[in-house]
């Protein structure tokens, strides 16, 4: 019994502490001026080939855009002055089933759907301050202006 415990005991310590390549969504393929991602309560700057993880948030400044693409292969874009948020990402490479559930804040984001929405149009949304977006397709482009108290 207390061999099999030192066993779990090192398998435990061996194993990667952190966030590990399961919990990416995604990657950062292109930064072009400031973009940031807010995550857990700071800032990092983007910088390419940075993963990305569900809850992420990405902003863009007035200079700033960003190219991402997620594990299902869509590909995003988020232009100037832009706040995306990752809300969910659920993918298994198996059966291309999912759940890719994203808000744009504000500014401009064009989007090519990868495997998920290919799989069940309905897997996809995109959230503005005034509406909800059912992607049906495999491109579109959303502009959102930011909500004023």
């Amino acid at each position: 019994m207390r061999h099999g415990f030192a066993v779990l005991l090192a398998l435990a310590l061996l194993a990667p502490i952190g966030v590990g390549a399961a919990d990416d969504v995604g990657r950062v393929k292109v930064v072009k001026g400031m973009v940031t991602i807010q995550r857990s309560g700071g800032n990092l700057p983007a910088t390419v080939g940075m993963n990305l993880l569900e809850g992420d948030v990405i902003a863009t400044g007035r200079d700033g855009s960003a190219g991402v693409t997620f594990n299902d292969d869509s590909l995003l874009s988020v232009g100037p002055d832009s706040v995306l948020a990752i809300d969910r990402f659920a993918f298994d490479s198996t059966t291309h089933a999912g759940r890719f559930d994203t808000s744009l804040r504000q500014g401009t984001l064009s989007a090519v759907s990868g495997k998920i929405a290919k799989q069940s149009p309905d897997a996809m949304k995109v959230r503005t301050p005034s509406t909800i977006l059912g992607v049906r397709g495999t491109e579109f482009v959303v502009r959102a202006a930011p909500v004023t108290p």
